[in-house]
């Protein structure tokens, strides 16, 4: 195959006009927040926190609309075996979003936190913010390397060209203009990054939809013409896991910094909340292009087109259906300009997940935890680097790493397992501390991972109820692989298990140590009896633009529980909608 010139030129467009647009957005807003007395670090992780309702419904909206998203929903509408049935991410997310608007939005943005591990650290210390720095950060640079790993293979369904190359230059552009505006150009890029999708998908689907080759999708959802109906279907015995999947998206969808960072940005509480609401139904919206190409897919006789007699599926190319259909079933002006614009918003959708990574490294780990009197140039320069740093360590792992899906199942399992009932604990459970939290970290894990994960041939040490051996034929090569599937709901499980060993074994150190039945000075992680030890005391000068506080004019709080880093996380400016400074302040309202 030759190289498309109107492809190539196709995609050069866009890209200058998603680079154009960064460029834009930091240039515009260079001074924003700095002027209000914010430093430029936090600028840079939160904007200047006034991200209006235009700019912020399709930011948080690309929370988790881009590549990733969109050719994976029409590859599981296209498989036989699953159909629309198992398509949950739509639904999964949008329900994240609305889960996370009533709930998280709110305590967390009017707190003025900077990033999501912020509460953490404040309540559980500086080590457990690390630990739980490392599941936040696989999550996000595994995220962003499948990101660029789809964009290799849908750039190589448009013009043959060295995937490698195209990948790293995607690459270096999204973390320029990253590392020249941050949040600003992260969220006005996806504003361009939605508009192409739309734009792109919608054209393209009248025009596939009147191929000779596809039959009428209505008809081929509910009856078998070339493949099984695409509606799909949930065998009785898989209600469990469609059910444990389903709660990983809508539960563990929720404990990203890719979606904090827009809650935090927001202009106030309410706002937050709105946004959050508004993305739900624009995950939805943007879902039904994929679904309808999925569906197409699924109804057309391959052997009639120029992909040639084997459908996708039995040439195990499922996961590049959405590329397939458009360079297959379209006019070449019509699928250059639909895979253009898919290309340049799945190379823009890498940016914030590189950004996230970055803020909770400079400030949580970096700042917090070993250079507490470290300056506002020096911070803001960590960032440049660790943007730099993480988004080619993605992009290595995108060219590299084979299981790069696998290993984003993982992280994302992880999170979900680990940070989110740490989240639900901090935020709304009064009384956990540092020992509950390691804890419920290593039951999470243990739990986790014994369950094995097939896409990196982990197998499992715990064999849940319900276990059977599965075959997988590699169409290709005509393999034949094993695995264990899990029908039990052990990733659910894992989750509740954490949550309540933090819980147990939070109130069960706090009764050992205050009933005298273990000595004062077996409190090695300062959690209980030694809450105001110095290393705690120093976090009370850190404030995210002020300068050092006077104990005095901090609220007063319970010695046991120790509010004394309140004052570490929260700008009192940005405060609105919610007067709850700290975790244990809002437990102590309710």
């Amino acid at each position: 195959m030759a190289i498309h010139a109107e492809g190539l030129v196709a995609i050069v467009l866009f890209y200058v006009l998603i680079l154009f647009v960064g460029i834009w957005a930091a240039w515009k807003n260079k001074n924003s927040g700095v002027s209000e007395g914010m430093d430029r670090s936090e600028s840079i992780m939160v904007g200047g926190r006034d991200i209006g309702l235009f700019v912020g419904g399709f930011t948080m909206t690309a929370t988790w609309v881009g590549g990733g998203y969109i050719n994976g929903t029409a590859e599981y509408v296209y498989l036989p075996d699953y159909g629309l049935a198992w398509a949950q991410a739509p639904f999964g997310y949008a329900l994240s979003l609305v889960l996370g608007g009533l709930f998280f939005a709110k305590p967390m943005r009017s707190r003025g936190y900077v990033t999501m591990l912020d509460p953490f650290q404040q309540l559980y210390g500086k080590r457990m913010g690390g630990l739980l720095f490392i599941p936040a950060l696989m999550g996000e640079i595994f995220w962003s390397a499948a990101i660029l790993s789809a964009l290799g293979a849908t750039l190589s369904v448009i013009v043959d060209i060295n995937i490698n190359m195209s990948v790293v230059i995607s690459a270096l552009i999204a973390i320029f203009y990253t590392l020249v505006g941050g949040l600003y150009s992260v969220a006005y890029t996806d504003v361009v990054q939605l508009f192409c999708i739309f734009l792109g998908l919608w054209i393209s689907v009248p025009f596939a939809l009147s191929n000779p080759a596809v039959s009428d999708i209505g008809l081929s959802a509910k009856e078998a013409i070339y493949q099984s109906p695409w509606l799909g279907k949930i065998k009785p015995e898989d209600h469990w896991l469609w059910a444990d999947n389903f709660f990983l998206l809508m539960l563990g969808g929720i404990p990203w910094q890719v979606y904090f960072q827009r809650v935090l940005s927001a202009s106030s509480a309410t706002y937050a909340q709105v946004l959050s609401f508004i993305a739900a139904f624009g995950c939805l919206v943007m879902a039904v292009p994929s679904v309808l190409i999925g569906a197409i897919g699924a109804s057309t006789d391959w052997n009639q087109t120029t992909y040639g007699s084997l459908a996708p599926k039995d040439k195990d190319e499922s996961d590049m259906i959405l590329p397939i259909v458009l360079q297959h079933l379209c006019p070449p002006y019509i699928s250059f300009f639909g895979l253009g614009a898919v290309s340049a918003a799945v190379m823009s959708s890498a940016d914030s997940s590189i950004l996230s990574a970055s803020s909770m490294f400079a400030r949580n780990i970096y700042q917090l935890a070993f250079r507490q009197s470290a300056s506002d140039n020096e911070i803001v320069w960590v960032m440049r680097i660790t943007i730099f740093v993480f988004g080619a360590l993605a992009t290595a792992m995108a060219l590299l790493t084979g299981s790069v899906y696998g290993l984003w199942y993982l992280s994302s399992d992880l999170v979900y397992v680990i940070i989110f009932p740490q989240l639900l604990s901090v935020l709304f459970v009064k009384g956990t501390n540092t020992y509950g939290s390691v804890a419920a970290y290593i039951f999470g894990l243990l739990l986790r991972i014994g369950g094995g994960e097939p896409y990196l041939k982990l197998p499992p040490f715990i064999y849940y109820p319900g276990w059977v051996t599965v075959e997988r034929v590699h169409h290709l090569t005509g393999d034949v692989e094993f695995f264990v599937q899990q029908r039990f709901p052990f990733k659910s499980m894992s989750m509740l298990a954490s949550f309540l060993a933090n819980v147990a074994f939070s109130y069960l150190t706090k009764y050992l140590f205050e009933s005298g039945m273990l000595s004062h000075r077996y409190d090695f992680l300062d959690a209980v009896v030694s809450k105001h030890s110095k290393e705690i005391m120093d976090k009370a000068t850190l404030v995210s633009n002020h300068d050092n506080i006077i104990l005095s004019e901090m609220a007063p709080v319970r010695q046991a529980l120790g509010a004394t880093l309140a004052g570490t996380f929260t700008n009192t400016e940005v405060l609105s909608d919610d007067g709850a400074s700290s975790p244990e302040s809002f437990h102590s309202e309710n």
